[in-house]
Protein backbone atom coordinates (compact mmCIF):
# COMPACT_ATOMS: atom_id res chain seq x y z
CA UNK A 1 0.00 0.00 0.00
CA UNK A 2 1.20 3.50 -0.77
CA UNK A 3 1.71 6.07 1.99
CA UNK A 4 -1.45 7.63 3.44
CA UNK A 5 -0.18 11.10 2.58
CA UNK A 6 0.30 10.03 -1.05
CA UNK A 7 -3.24 8.65 -1.27
CA UNK A 8 -4.62 12.16 -0.88
CA UNK A 9 -2.08 13.60 -3.29
CA UNK A 10 -2.93 10.99 -5.93
CA UNK A 11 -6.67 11.57 -5.42
CA UNK A 12 -6.18 15.30 -5.85
CA UNK A 13 -3.63 15.00 -8.64
CA UNK A 14 -3.30 17.96 -10.93
CA UNK A 15 -6.35 18.81 -13.01
CA UNK A 16 -3.95 20.72 -15.25
CA UNK A 17 -2.01 17.59 -16.16
CA UNK A 18 -5.22 15.60 -16.55
CA UNK A 19 -6.55 18.17 -19.02
CA UNK A 20 -3.24 18.17 -20.90
CA UNK A 21 -3.47 14.39 -21.27
CA UNK A 22 -7.05 14.77 -22.48
CA UNK A 23 -5.75 17.17 -25.11
CA UNK A 24 -3.38 14.51 -26.41
CA UNK A 25 -6.25 12.04 -26.57
CA UNK A 26 -8.50 14.42 -28.50
CA UNK A 27 -5.66 15.36 -30.86
CA UNK A 28 -5.35 11.69 -31.77
CA UNK A 29 -9.03 11.61 -32.70
CA UNK A 30 -9.66 15.01 -34.32
CA UNK A 31 -6.15 16.15 -35.26
CA UNK A 32 -4.00 18.53 -33.23
CA UNK A 33 -5.05 21.50 -35.36
CA UNK A 34 -8.68 20.97 -34.30
CA UNK A 35 -8.01 20.85 -30.56
CA UNK A 36 -7.67 24.11 -28.62
CA UNK A 37 -5.63 23.16 -25.61
CA UNK A 38 -5.20 26.00 -23.10
CA UNK A 39 -4.41 23.71 -20.18
CA UNK A 40 -0.67 23.72 -19.58
CA UNK A 41 1.73 26.64 -19.05
CA UNK A 42 4.31 25.15 -21.39
CA UNK A 43 6.13 27.96 -23.27
CA UNK A 44 5.70 27.79 -27.04
CA UNK A 45 8.22 30.56 -27.79
CA UNK A 46 11.65 29.04 -28.53
CA UNK A 47 14.64 29.71 -26.31
CA UNK A 48 16.88 32.57 -27.47
CA UNK A 49 19.51 31.58 -30.02
CA UNK A 50 22.15 32.39 -27.39
CA UNK A 51 21.03 29.34 -25.42
CA UNK A 52 21.82 27.00 -28.31
CA UNK A 53 25.14 28.74 -28.87
CA UNK A 54 26.04 28.45 -25.17
CA UNK A 55 25.26 24.73 -25.11
CA UNK A 56 27.39 24.08 -28.19
CA UNK A 57 30.30 26.13 -26.82
CA UNK A 58 30.22 24.37 -23.48
CA UNK A 59 30.08 20.91 -25.04
CA UNK A 60 32.89 21.74 -27.46
CA UNK A 61 35.20 23.65 -25.13
CA UNK A 62 34.72 22.51 -21.53
CA UNK A 63 36.24 19.43 -19.91
CA UNK A 64 33.36 16.92 -20.10
CA UNK A 65 34.28 15.28 -16.80
CA UNK A 66 34.09 18.61 -14.98
CA UNK A 67 31.08 19.85 -16.96
CA UNK A 68 28.93 16.84 -16.14
CA UNK A 69 30.26 16.12 -12.65
CA UNK A 70 29.03 17.06 -9.21
CA UNK A 71 29.54 20.65 -8.08
CA UNK A 72 31.82 21.27 -5.09
CA UNK A 73 28.88 22.72 -3.19
CA UNK A 74 25.32 21.45 -3.33
CA UNK A 75 24.38 25.11 -3.84
CA UNK A 76 25.98 25.08 -7.28
CA UNK A 77 29.06 26.36 -9.09
CA UNK A 78 30.61 29.32 -7.26
CA UNK A 79 31.25 31.25 -10.48
CA UNK A 80 27.67 30.73 -11.65
CA UNK A 81 26.25 31.90 -8.33
CA UNK A 82 28.53 34.94 -8.43
CA UNK A 83 27.36 35.75 -11.96
CA UNK A 84 23.70 35.42 -10.94
CA UNK A 85 24.25 37.68 -7.92
CA UNK A 86 25.98 40.30 -10.10
CA UNK A 87 23.12 40.20 -12.61
CA UNK A 88 20.46 40.62 -9.92
CA UNK A 89 22.42 43.46 -8.30
CA UNK A 90 22.72 45.26 -11.62
CA UNK A 91 19.00 45.04 -12.28
CA UNK A 92 17.57 45.76 -8.84
CA UNK A 93 20.23 47.70 -6.95
CA UNK A 94 20.78 44.90 -4.44
CA UNK A 95 24.09 43.78 -2.90
CA UNK A 96 24.11 39.99 -3.08
CA UNK A 97 27.14 37.72 -3.37
CA UNK A 98 27.51 34.10 -4.38
CA UNK A 99 26.82 33.16 -0.74
CA UNK A 100 23.28 34.49 -1.13
CA UNK A 101 22.52 32.28 -4.15
CA UNK A 102 21.51 28.61 -4.21
CA UNK A 103 21.09 27.11 -7.68
CA UNK A 104 17.96 24.98 -7.78
CA UNK A 105 16.08 22.45 -9.88
CA UNK A 106 13.68 25.10 -11.17
CA UNK A 107 11.38 27.21 -9.02
CA UNK A 108 9.51 24.12 -7.81
CA UNK A 109 12.74 22.58 -6.56
CA UNK A 110 13.66 25.89 -4.96
CA UNK A 111 10.35 26.13 -3.11
CA UNK A 112 10.75 22.59 -1.82
CA UNK A 113 14.28 23.35 -0.67
CA UNK A 114 13.29 26.46 1.25
CA UNK A 115 10.17 24.91 2.78
CA UNK A 116 12.24 21.88 3.85
CA UNK A 117 14.71 24.35 5.35
CA UNK A 118 12.13 26.37 7.29
CA UNK A 119 9.15 24.25 8.29
CA UNK A 120 8.55 22.30 11.45
CA UNK A 121 5.46 20.06 11.60
CA UNK A 122 2.38 22.20 12.19
CA UNK A 123 3.96 25.45 10.96
CA UNK A 124 1.57 27.50 8.85
CA UNK A 125 2.19 28.72 5.30
CA UNK A 126 -0.08 31.44 3.93
CA UNK A 127 -0.98 31.71 0.24
CA UNK A 128 -3.27 34.19 -1.51
CA UNK A 129 -5.99 32.61 -3.62
CA UNK A 130 -5.95 32.10 -6.47
CA UNK A 131 -2.56 30.42 -6.27
CA UNK A 132 -0.62 27.61 -7.96
CA UNK A 133 -2.18 24.48 -6.49
CA UNK A 134 1.11 22.66 -6.01
CA UNK A 135 1.85 24.99 -3.07
CA UNK A 136 -0.47 22.77 -1.06
CA UNK A 137 1.55 19.66 -1.86
CA UNK A 138 4.88 21.39 -1.27
CA UNK A 139 3.70 22.54 2.15
CA UNK A 140 2.26 19.14 2.97
CA UNK A 141 5.56 17.50 2.01
CA UNK A 142 7.07 18.93 5.21
CA UNK A 143 3.98 18.55 7.42
CA UNK A 144 3.15 22.24 7.20
CA UNK A 145 -0.39 23.62 7.22
CA UNK A 146 -1.63 25.66 4.26
CA UNK A 147 -3.68 28.73 5.21
CA UNK A 148 -5.58 30.32 2.34
CA UNK A 149 -6.55 33.95 1.96
CA UNK A 150 -9.79 34.11 -0.02
CA UNK A 151 -9.68 35.72 -3.47
CA UNK A 152 -10.44 39.35 -4.14
CA UNK A 153 -12.28 38.90 -7.43
CA UNK A 154 -12.57 42.64 -8.04
CA UNK A 155 -8.94 43.05 -9.10
CA UNK A 156 -7.17 39.97 -7.64
CA UNK A 157 -4.85 42.02 -5.44
CA UNK A 158 -4.42 40.22 -2.07
CA UNK A 159 -7.01 40.73 0.66
CA UNK A 160 -4.75 42.33 3.23
CA UNK A 161 -7.41 42.72 5.95
CA UNK A 162 -8.03 38.95 5.94
CA UNK A 163 -4.28 38.36 5.69
CA UNK A 164 -3.67 40.37 8.84
CA UNK A 165 -6.33 38.41 10.72
CA UNK A 166 -5.00 34.99 9.68
CA UNK A 167 -1.36 35.48 10.70
CA UNK A 168 -0.79 33.55 13.94
CA UNK A 169 2.19 32.61 16.13
CA UNK A 170 2.40 29.46 13.98
CA UNK A 171 2.82 31.39 10.72
CA UNK A 172 6.27 30.56 9.36
CA UNK A 173 6.05 31.59 5.72
CA UNK A 174 3.97 33.56 3.24
CA UNK A 175 4.15 32.70 -0.47
CA UNK A 176 3.68 35.48 -3.01
CA UNK A 177 3.51 34.84 -6.77
CA UNK A 178 3.65 37.94 -8.95
CA UNK A 179 3.07 38.10 -11.90
CA UNK A 180 0.48 35.64 -10.77
CA UNK A 181 -0.46 32.20 -11.98
CA UNK A 182 -3.40 31.92 -12.75
CA UNK A 183 -4.56 35.57 -13.08
CA UNK A 184 -1.64 37.33 -14.73
CA UNK A 185 -2.02 40.09 -12.13
CA UNK A 186 1.04 41.99 -10.91
CA UNK A 187 0.86 42.90 -7.22
CA UNK A 188 1.25 46.65 -6.89
CA UNK A 189 4.01 48.35 -4.92
CA UNK A 190 1.33 49.70 -2.58
CA UNK A 191 0.13 46.15 -1.93
CA UNK A 192 3.68 44.96 -1.23
CA UNK A 193 4.42 47.87 1.13
CA UNK A 194 1.24 47.24 3.12
CA UNK A 195 1.89 43.50 3.22
CA UNK A 196 5.42 44.08 4.51
CA UNK A 197 4.17 46.45 7.20
CA UNK A 198 1.62 43.89 8.39
CA UNK A 199 4.27 41.16 8.56
CA UNK A 200 6.75 43.40 10.40
CA UNK A 201 4.09 44.26 12.97
CA UNK A 202 3.10 40.62 13.44
CA UNK A 203 6.72 39.56 13.92
CA UNK A 204 7.05 42.10 16.71
CA UNK A 205 3.70 41.12 18.22
CA UNK A 206 4.46 37.39 18.31
CA UNK A 207 8.24 37.52 18.68
CA UNK A 208 8.62 35.21 15.69
CA UNK A 209 10.24 35.27 12.26
CA UNK A 210 7.87 35.17 9.31
CA UNK A 211 9.53 34.52 5.95
CA UNK A 212 8.15 35.99 2.74
CA UNK A 213 8.82 33.62 -0.17
CA UNK A 214 8.57 35.33 -3.54
CA UNK A 215 7.92 32.76 -6.29
CA UNK A 216 9.04 34.49 -9.50
CA UNK A 217 9.01 32.28 -12.61
CA UNK A 218 7.06 34.93 -14.54
CA UNK A 219 9.03 38.04 -13.54
CA UNK A 220 10.25 38.72 -17.09
CA UNK A 221 6.85 38.19 -18.72
CA UNK A 222 5.16 41.58 -18.27
CA UNK A 223 3.30 43.83 -20.69
CA UNK A 224 2.46 47.50 -21.13
CA UNK A 225 5.51 48.59 -19.07
CA UNK A 226 4.15 47.01 -15.88
CA UNK A 227 6.57 47.20 -12.93
CA UNK A 228 7.19 44.13 -10.76
CA UNK A 229 8.57 45.18 -7.34
CA UNK A 230 11.66 43.27 -6.12
CA UNK A 231 10.48 42.18 -2.71
CA UNK A 232 13.77 42.07 -0.81
CA UNK A 233 13.68 45.88 -0.85
CA UNK A 234 10.48 46.00 1.18
CA UNK A 235 10.85 43.27 3.80
CA UNK A 236 14.06 41.91 5.33
CA UNK A 237 12.86 38.33 5.75
CA UNK A 238 12.30 37.84 2.02
CA UNK A 239 13.57 34.83 0.07
CA UNK A 240 13.26 34.84 -3.73
CA UNK A 241 12.72 31.74 -5.85
CA UNK A 242 13.40 32.18 -9.56
CA UNK A 243 13.20 29.94 -12.61
CA UNK A 244 14.49 30.20 -16.17
CA UNK A 245 11.59 28.03 -17.37
CA UNK A 246 9.67 30.98 -18.76
CA UNK A 247 12.27 33.74 -19.16
CA UNK A 248 14.47 31.52 -21.36
CA UNK A 249 11.79 28.97 -22.38
CA UNK A 250 13.61 26.12 -20.61
CA UNK A 251 10.87 24.43 -18.55
CA UNK A 252 12.15 20.91 -19.07
CA UNK A 253 15.73 21.76 -18.14
CA UNK A 254 14.74 22.47 -14.52
CA UNK A 255 17.09 25.31 -13.63
CA UNK A 256 16.58 28.25 -11.28
CA UNK A 257 17.87 29.71 -8.05
CA UNK A 258 17.04 30.93 -4.55
CA UNK A 259 18.15 34.28 -3.19
CA UNK A 260 18.67 34.19 0.59
CA UNK A 261 19.75 37.72 1.59
CA UNK A 262 22.01 38.47 4.55
CA UNK A 263 19.12 40.48 6.01
CA UNK A 264 17.08 37.29 6.48
CA UNK A 265 16.87 36.17 10.12
CA UNK A 266 19.56 33.56 10.84
CA UNK A 267 20.69 33.94 7.22
CA UNK A 268 23.88 31.90 7.54
CA UNK A 269 21.97 28.98 9.06
CA UNK A 270 19.25 29.27 6.42
CA UNK A 271 21.85 29.33 3.62
CA UNK A 272 23.66 26.30 5.06
CA UNK A 273 20.40 24.40 5.58
CA UNK A 274 19.24 25.14 2.04
CA UNK A 275 22.52 23.74 0.75
CA UNK A 276 21.96 20.54 2.74
CA UNK A 277 18.27 20.37 1.81
CA UNK A 278 19.29 20.42 -1.86
CA UNK A 279 21.29 17.24 -1.23
CA UNK A 280 18.94 15.31 1.01
CA UNK A 281 15.88 15.98 -1.14
CA UNK A 282 17.71 14.04 -3.83
CA UNK A 283 18.50 16.95 -6.13
CA UNK A 284 22.19 16.80 -5.04
CA UNK A 285 22.84 19.89 -7.15
CA UNK A 286 21.06 21.75 -9.93
CA UNK A 287 21.84 20.41 -13.43
CA UNK A 288 25.46 21.37 -14.08
CA UNK A 289 25.28 21.95 -17.83
CA UNK A 290 22.26 24.19 -17.40
CA UNK A 291 23.94 26.17 -14.62
CA UNK A 292 26.73 27.01 -17.07
CA UNK A 293 24.25 27.75 -19.86
CA UNK A 294 22.20 30.28 -17.91
CA UNK A 295 25.37 31.96 -16.63
CA UNK A 296 26.23 32.68 -20.28
CA UNK A 297 22.68 33.92 -21.00
CA UNK A 298 21.88 36.20 -18.05
CA UNK A 299 21.15 39.13 -20.35
CA UNK A 300 18.88 37.14 -22.66
CA UNK A 301 15.08 36.95 -22.75
CA UNK A 302 12.50 35.20 -24.87
CA UNK A 303 10.54 37.36 -27.29
CA UNK A 304 7.35 38.05 -25.36
CA UNK A 305 5.77 39.91 -28.28
CA UNK A 306 4.37 36.50 -29.28
CA UNK A 307 2.64 36.14 -25.93
CA UNK A 308 1.48 39.74 -26.03
CA UNK A 309 -0.22 39.25 -29.40
CA UNK A 310 -1.92 36.14 -28.05
CA UNK A 311 -2.96 38.03 -24.91
CA UNK A 312 -4.55 40.87 -26.86
CA UNK A 313 -6.31 38.60 -29.35
CA UNK A 314 -7.68 36.14 -26.81
CA UNK A 315 -8.70 38.79 -24.26
CA UNK A 316 -10.62 40.91 -26.76
CA UNK A 317 -12.03 37.85 -28.51
CA UNK A 318 -13.47 36.42 -25.31
CA UNK A 319 -14.83 39.79 -24.21
CA UNK A 320 -16.63 40.09 -27.55
CA UNK A 321 -18.16 36.65 -26.92
CA UNK A 322 -19.58 37.93 -23.63
CA UNK A 323 -17.12 36.38 -21.17
CA UNK A 324 -15.86 38.34 -18.17
CA UNK A 325 -12.14 38.56 -17.38
CA UNK A 326 -9.52 41.06 -16.29
CA UNK A 327 -6.69 41.88 -18.66
CA UNK A 328 -3.48 40.22 -17.44
CA UNK A 329 -0.42 42.39 -16.87
CA UNK A 330 2.02 39.50 -16.88
CA UNK A 331 2.63 35.74 -17.25
CA UNK A 332 0.66 33.99 -20.01
CA UNK A 333 -2.67 33.19 -18.39
CA UNK A 334 -6.18 34.56 -18.68
CA UNK A 335 -8.51 34.01 -15.72
CA UNK A 336 -12.11 33.99 -16.93
CA UNK A 337 -15.29 34.09 -14.88
CA UNK A 338 -17.39 31.00 -15.50
CA UNK A 339 -20.89 31.84 -16.77
CA UNK A 340 -22.23 29.26 -14.31
CA UNK A 341 -21.38 28.74 -10.65
CA UNK A 342 -19.98 25.25 -11.25
CA UNK A 343 -16.92 26.02 -13.36
CA UNK A 344 -16.13 22.33 -13.72
CA UNK A 345 -19.39 21.91 -15.61
CA UNK A 346 -18.35 24.82 -17.82
CA UNK A 347 -15.03 23.09 -18.51
CA UNK A 348 -16.93 19.97 -19.53
CA UNK A 349 -19.15 22.01 -21.83
CA UNK A 350 -16.07 23.55 -23.46
CA UNK A 351 -14.72 20.08 -24.25
CA UNK A 352 -17.64 19.56 -26.64
CA UNK A 353 -15.92 22.15 -28.82
CA UNK A 354 -12.46 20.64 -28.22
CA UNK A 355 -11.59 23.57 -25.95
CA UNK A 356 -9.54 22.54 -22.93
CA UNK A 357 -9.44 24.89 -19.95
CA UNK A 358 -8.63 24.38 -16.27
CA UNK A 359 -11.15 24.88 -13.43
CA UNK A 360 -10.42 27.66 -10.96
CA UNK A 361 -10.94 25.31 -8.03
CA UNK A 362 -7.48 23.93 -8.90
CA UNK A 363 -6.22 27.35 -7.80
CA UNK A 364 -8.51 27.70 -4.74
CA UNK A 365 -10.81 30.01 -6.69
CA UNK A 366 -13.98 28.22 -7.87
CA UNK A 367 -16.24 29.98 -10.32
CA UNK A 368 -13.37 30.84 -12.68
CA UNK A 369 -11.33 29.02 -15.33
CA UNK A 370 -7.74 29.46 -16.45
CA UNK A 371 -6.57 29.63 -20.05
CA UNK A 372 -2.85 29.36 -20.80
CA UNK A 373 -2.26 31.39 -23.96
CA UNK A 374 1.31 30.17 -24.51
CA UNK A 375 0.08 28.45 -27.67
CA UNK A 376 0.39 29.19 -31.36
CA UNK A 377 -1.34 32.30 -32.65
CA UNK A 378 -3.27 30.08 -35.06
CA UNK A 379 -4.68 28.16 -32.09
CA UNK A 380 -5.94 31.44 -30.60
CA UNK A 381 -7.51 32.62 -33.86
CA UNK A 382 -9.06 29.27 -34.73
CA UNK A 383 -10.47 28.80 -31.23
CA UNK A 384 -12.48 32.03 -31.19
CA UNK A 385 -15.35 30.76 -33.41
CA UNK A 386 -15.60 27.75 -31.10
CA UNK A 387 -15.68 30.03 -28.05
CA UNK A 388 -18.48 31.95 -29.75
CA UNK A 389 -20.43 28.72 -30.19
CA UNK A 390 -19.80 27.87 -26.55
CA UNK A 391 -20.95 31.35 -25.50
CA UNK A 392 -24.31 30.88 -27.22
CA UNK A 393 -25.09 28.12 -24.72
CA UNK A 394 -24.97 30.71 -21.94
CA UNK A 395 -25.56 34.16 -23.38
CA UNK A 396 -28.03 33.56 -26.22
Amino acid sequence: MIAEKMKNMVANSSAIRAMFEEGNRLAGIYGAENVYDFSLGNPNVPAPEAVKTAIKELLDEDDPVALHGYTNSNSGYADVRAAVAKSVNGRFGTHFTEENIVMTVGAAGGLNVILKTLLNPGDEVIAFAPYFGEYRSYTNNYDGVMVEISPNTADFQPKLDEFEQKITPKTKAVIVNTPNNPTGVVYSEDTIRKMAAIMDAKQREFGTDIYLISDEPYRELVYDNAEVPYLTKYYDNTIVGYSYSKSLSLPGERIGYLVIPDEVADSEEVQAAANVATRILGFVNAPTLQQKVVAKCLGEKTDISYYDRNRETLYHGLKECGFECIKPEGAFYLFVKSPVEDEKAFCQAAKKYNILIVPGSSFACPGYVRLAYCVSYETIVNSLPKFKELATEYFA
